[in-house]
Order: C-alpha cells, then structure tokens, then sequence
C-alpha cells in the first residue's frame, strides 16, 4: 500500500481518482489548491503525487519546483491540454508522467501502480550494475548521476532511466512501446508520445547539437537506439 496525494482543483475529479486509488489499496489524501497540497505533503509524507497542471492560486509548477527541492517524490501530472508543449513543462519540472484530460480513472490508477513499480525497482538497483562510459559521456547508475565533458547534468528520475535502458544495450534499436514498457512499466496500450518528449529533452541535456545527436539516434519508421557514433 502506497499513500497517494490527488491534486486538482475540481472536486469531482478528486473524488472518483481517490474512489480508484483506494480500491486498489492506497491511502489518498486530497487538496484542491497548491497551498494545501503543500501543506498536506509535509503532513502524510505521500509516496506519489498527481497534480492537476491548471490550479487556482500557486501555480503547480511552481508546487511542483518545491515538492522537488526537498526530497524526490514520484509525480503524475494532469493536464487538461494535449499539446506537447505542455507535456514538455510538466516532464520539465520532474513530473515522471502526465495524463490528459479527460481520462479513463481505471488508467490512471494503473499509470500509479506503473511508477510506484518503476520507483521500487530503481530503489533496488542491483550491484551488477556497471557505471557505463562513453567517451565524453558517463552514467551512473548507483549514484543516478550523469556527467557530460565531466560536467554533471541534471536529469529527471525517469529520463536518467530511458538513457541507462539505451546506453546499457548499445546500437539494439527499441520501438516506442518497448521503451514504454520496460522504462515505464506499461504493459498495455500507452501514448507513445511520452517517449518522443523524453528523448527530446534528453538530447537537449547531454548532446552538444541536439539536432545531430552523437548518442541518441531515431531510427526512422522503428523507434530509437544509443550509439557512439
């Protein structure tokens, strides 16, 4: 059993979300504004988060940026918008995972279960685990640290996942719903869009030309590979 904070300003929403998160065997407490939600956290110590991205008062971003600060938390975003530009703020500020409005309660219950799954995994990582180090490039995995020209970057917990998946199995090229499914944990029908994000800002964070990646390669029509070319 996880303790699971539901974020949004719309009581309905927050009724039927909790509905479904507790008859899967969560604890969930609720707030309607960024001020409770933050006051809620420091109180339950929650270890999941779903915000709402539209929230009345202190914006959830900027809830968002605190929760962050102190102590890594699992975070969901919801958003009411399917723009990507959107999903790109959310991931931004380290959300592991958005769900747009409207949306199917029984699926985000289960995207729940798939980061609470994904974050005990990590927490176990095991000690086979070998740094990996490509030239300019080296990636922890027991610290979840990564350095570029022997300058850290600053990943999110779910982008450092999505690069140690591709670098630890160097030119093997993954389809969009494998990565769902082994970064993500989700073994049924996902928007794949996520990962185009993902890779996205990660491209942006550790190549020196986004646009002509040394590591991280598209391939066309299939989905996407990690080579040091």
């Amino acid at each position: 059993m996880a303790k699971v904070l539901v974020v949004d300003d719309e009581p309905n929403i927050r009724e039927v979300v909790s509905l479904y998160l507790r008859r899967d065997g969560h604890a969930v407490v609720s707030a309607g504004d960024g001020d409770e939600a933050l006051r809620l956290y420091q109180q339950t110590q929650p270890d999941l988060v779903v915000l709402d991205l539209m929230l009345p008062g202190l914006s959830s971003l900027e809830v968002c940026r605190r929760l962050q600060a102190s102590q890594r938390v699992p975070l969901i975003m919801l958003t009411a918008k399917g723009e990507e530009e959107d999903r790109i703020v959310g991931l931004g500020v380290g959300a592991d995972d958005y769900v747009v409005k409207p949306f199917s309660p029984r699926e985000l219950a289960a995207r729940v279960e798939a980061v609470l799954r994904r974050v005990n995994e990590t927490q176990t990582v095991s000690e086979a685990e070998k740094v990996l180090v490509f030239d300019e490039l080296e990636i922890d995995p027991n610290t979840r640290e990564v350095t570029v020209r022997g300058e850290p970057v600053a990943l999110t917990a779910r982008e450092f996942d999505l690069l140690y998946h591709l670098a630890s199995q160097p030119k093997r090229v993954f389809t969009r719903d494998q990565l769902m499914e082994a970064v993500w944990g989700y073994t049924f029908a996902a928007e794949t869009s996520t990962v185009t994000v993902h890779m996205r800002r990660l491209r942006e964070k550790i190549e020196s030309d986004p646009t002509q990646p040394r590591y991280l390669h598209t391939v066309w029509g299939v989905g996407y590979r990690f080579a040091d070319r």
